[in-house]
Parts: structure tokens; sequence; C-alpha cells
């Protein structure tokens, strides 16, 4: 075992002690219900036709476990997702002048996404760090939400015109402080019900790791319903905590909801990414119901 030097970061392979790392993984996993125990909708066998793939990402403003700031990393991992919708957050310096982290030419050449213009200075890549990205030429009408709370916080509520039909996709980054992100989760809410009725996602990194009655999704539950656990997506190293959601409405909009855990994942940001599965066409149909 080599001894650390103060102020000496970490090795880039991972965590300082991989084997202990793997074995307290695998015991958590043992221990984790199988997702056929807790609700989740299980993965369809082929994707639809029609269907999406969404993902959601923290991405540490580009910051790794190994405290390098490396963009082309974080891009490598966006491509991996291969996923047609991404919702990113800490995109952005977070003081000063909130320019952009990301070389969105290169994430276009590599991932064929490009971003939605949300952000409110000529060079940055999102709104209080939550950026979206789609399809090029897709078309969208763009809200930035401020959201209330002790921190300034925000959210990108988009509405696309898909091939498949129209969808709603807000990105959220909630507070630190559980009475904050109550009061946000409501006001997405009536975000949500002064629009149009339409198919909608809430994707991002919504800080909450209680489950029970206390917890601040509970806000969320006259729109989106009671969820199922999400999977653990923090820490990336080793992760034990649901921070992430995909959510969805109406229900069975979203499936297969998983975290997207690979060598360069766990070492890119302190989150794991998540990825899901969109059914439009079943999300038509039960829109009526829904409502």
């Amino acid at each position: 075992m080599t001894l650390m030097r103060p102020g000496h970061p970490p090795s880039p392979r991972g965590p300082r002690f991989p084997r202990l790392a793997r074995r307290v993984r695998d015991l958590l996993d043992e221990l984790r219900p199988p997702a056929s125990q807790h609700g989740a909708t299980p993965r369809a066998a082929v994707p639809g036709a029609n269907d999406l793939r969404v993902a959601s990402w923290n991405l540490h403003k580009c910051v790794g476990a190994d405290r390098r700031f490396d963009p082309d990393r974080s891009a490598a991992v966006i491509a991996e997702l291969g996923a047609d919708i991404v919702a990113l957050q800490e995109v952005d310096k977070r003081f000063g002048r909130r320019t952009g982290l990301l070389d969105m030419a290169a994430i276009e050449h590599a991932c064929g996404l490009v971003p939605l213009r949300v952000s409110d200075v000529p060079n940055g890549h999102g709104w209080h760090g939550n950026a979206l990205l789609v399809r090029p030429g897709t078309s969208a009408r763009v809200r930035r939400l401020r959201l209330p709370g002790a921190e300034p916080r925000g959210a990108v509520l988009a509405e696309l015109d898909l091939p498949t039909g129209p969808l709603r996709v807000i990105a959220a980054h909630l507070g630190l402080l559980r009475s904050s992100r109550n009061r946000q989760a409501r006001a997405i809410l009536d975000a949500i019900t002064a629009g149009e009725q339409m198919p909608t996602l809430l994707l991002g990194d919504l800080n909450e790791w209680h489950p029970g009655a206390q917890s601040s999704l509970r806000a969320l539950e006259p729109l989106f319903g009671r969820q199922p656990p999400s999977p653990a997506s923090f820490p990336a190293a080793l992760p034990v905590l649901a921070l992430d959601r995909i959510l969805g409405l109406p229900q069975g909009l979203v499936a297969d909801v998983a975290a997207h855990d690979s060598p360069l994942a766990r070492i890119a940001s302190d989150h794991l990414p998540l990825t899901a599965w969109v059914q439009m066409p079943q999300a038509e149909q039960a829109l009526p119901r829904a409502a």
C-alpha cells in the first residue's frame, strides 16, 4: 500500500482500495432486492421502433473522482449512453460568468446531439447548470424556471415536437435542504399543470435520499404518483444513494430505469448517469385516463 501525501490526488484508476470497494459493492448487491420485488418497470425484450432512450447525468462540472477536469472524458460518457435526449446537471461554471464547460461541437460529432438554447450568457450551456441535449432539428418551446429555496436553483422545461408526438421534458437540479426541495417540487408541478396536457418527463439530480414519508418526492406524487425505488447513483465509485431520478407522466411512460455503471462513468463524476426507455405510443393512449 502506498501512502498518499497531503493534497496528492488519488489514482485515476478508481478508489484507493479497489478490492474492498468491489467487495462492499457485491455485498450491497446481495442485500438489494431484485427490481421485480420493488415495483420497477421491467425491461422490454426489444424496444419498440418509436421508443426513445433518455438519460440524466450530473457531470460534476467535468471533474472526476481523480480530481481532474476532463471535458473529453465527460463527452465520452455521454456517448456511451446512446440516448436521444440527455438532461445534464452542473454543465456550467458555478460562480461568476456561467460559461459552459463542454465542447458541444465534440458532443454533436460523438453523440449526434445538440443543446437546446437555454443559457442567459452567449457561451453558456444551461440554466442554473441544467442543459438538455436533443437530436438536431428538434423543434422545442423552452421555458427557464426559477425554483424557490435557500440556494439559487432552476429547471429547464422544454416542450418537444417529435415524430411520435409532443413530449414535455423537465431537467432539474433540486436543492440540498428538504424544505427547499418541497417548494421546488411544487413549483415544477405548477409549471406542468399550467401547460397543455402531454406526456411529461422529469429528469435530474433531485438530491433526495429519504424514501419514506418525509421524502420531498412525496410532493411530486399528485402528478407522478408513488414512485418505485430508483437505482443508486451516488457516489459513482460505490453507489448507495438514489439521488438521481427519471420520472414519467402518465404511468407507463418510462421503463427500465438503470444506472449506467461503466468503468469510465465511475471515474468521470461523483454521480453515475441514469438511463431509461420512453414508450411514446403507450403514453399517448394512457394520457386521457391519467388526466
